[in-house]
């Protein structure tokens, strides 16, 4: 890294970068293509499996594949993309080894971690970015496209935003600024909307499957769509449905019929109508009178589980 490189002051714009991407799984591969889009050089990745290296030679053909230090070596800004876990002991090895180098940008991707987990590369004088995109990745082209619609959760010290702000807004994204104590919190609200979504909408597919309906997706799309747009738009006041009109004999009926799901169906079933009623009974949409029956019910029914 010659002089200027090192030294580039950290409120700049970035100039034309050499990208390594330690982990080439979906989100490794789609944001190095993104940078690259962008005009950076992508110049390494590391890939162990043979599906990450078959997403890497697609997403990002012509990177040669390389081992972690010589990844890291060969770059100006460093992406971790590895799972939650493992970046902790990544970066303190990184450090500890000697295989960074002054004035080098380290990125990760993690939700959970802030800039705190990078802590160690400041005695190497890297700078460390904490940029969690709010997106889930299939690691093909199409993500790309999904990146002009996507909010980045960042944390890094302020002398670090304006850089940080540069990079998400060339790879389409909009940065996001979450505090470092906040980022825990920041992750279980998007893995419990979208992780725990893909659960809801998989059972309610196998249910409608088990009433012979041949293309469920089609019955169900619309309304879920619609429901999602709703409840962004309007939160617990976009709630329709039994809960929220009292009707505690249709949900008992519902109980019956899941009990002969797959096991998983019920007890999800239960605790979502219980959070439910207990939100329309503090929102004001559900009066007590009409919210304790239902609860009753779906206590008792969760107690004979």
């Amino acid at each position: 890294m010659d002089e200027h490189q090192a030294g580039r002051g950290a409120g700049e714009h970035p100039a034309r970068l050499r990208v390594g991407v330690v982990g080439s799984g979906r989100v490794g591969s789609v944001l190095g293509a993104a940078l690259r889009r962008a005009g950076h050089d992508v110049v390494a990745v590391s890939a162990v499996s043979d599906q990450s290296r078959a997403r890497a030679e697609a997403l990002l053909h012509g990177v040669p594949v390389r081992e972690v230090p010589e990844v890291v070596a060969a770059a100006e800004l460093v992406l971790l993309t590895v799972p939650d876990d493992a970046l902790g002991p990544l970066v303190a090895g990184l450090a500890e080894t000697g295989a960074l180098q002054a004035g080098q940008i380290i990125v990760h991707t993690s939700g959970r971690h802030g800039a705190a987990v990078l802590s160690p590369v400041l005695a190497r004088h890297c700078l460390p970015v904490a940029m969690h995109p709010a997106m889930t990745f299939a690691g093909t082209e199409a993500d790309l496209d999904r990146l002009e619609d996507c909010c980045f959760g960042v944390t890094c010290d302020d002398a670090l935003r304006a850089l940080a702000e540069a990079l998400v807004l060339e790879m389409g994204g909009e940065p996001v600024w979450v505090d470092e104590v906040d980022r825990p919190r920041y992750h279980a609200a998007l893995a419990h909307g979208s992780n725990h979504l893909v659960t809801l909408i998989a059972q309610a597919l196998q249910i409608l499957r088990g009433t012979g309906i041949d293309q469920p997706a089609r019955v169900l799309g619309p309304l879920v769509t619609a429901a999602l747009d709703n409840a962004l738009r309007t939160g617990d006041a976009a709630l329709t449905g039994p809960v929220a009109r009292g009707d505690a004999g249709t949900v008992a009926e519902h109980l019956r019929q899941l009990r002969s799901e797959t096991a998983d169906v019920l007890p999800t079933y239960v605790a979502l109508a219980t959070a439910t009623a207990e939100r329309a009974r503090a929102s004001g949409w559900l009066r007590p009178d009409q919210a304790q029956p239902l609860l009753d019910l779906l206590a008792h029914d969760q107690e004979q589980q």
